[in-house]
């Protein structure tokens, strides 16, 4: 049962990190920055639906992701 209290803290600290990305979620909609409304998105309106990929947000997310993690494994070492 030594096992099960490392999966009890793992899945702590994910609703830990998951409560952290949703705040910032939030707090990112109340400051009205274009996230999810760039120009390379694509939206397609029509008669009964909405389809809606967020292309250029997606990339620029990645983008922002991947220097980050690499300044933190680049601080790390």
């Amino acid at each position: 049962m030594e096992g099960m209290g490392d999966v009890g803290r793992i899945l702590i600290f994910l609703g830990a990190v998951m409560i952290v990305i949703g705040l910032m979620i939030v707090l990112l909609g109340r400051t009205h920055l274009p996230i999810g409304r760039l120009p390379g998105d694509i939206i397609y309106r029509g008669k009964n639906t909405t389809v809606y990929f967020p292309l250029a947000t997606c990339l620029l997310l990645s983008i922002v992701l991947s220097v980050v993690l690499y300044a933190i494994s680049r601080w790390k070492r």
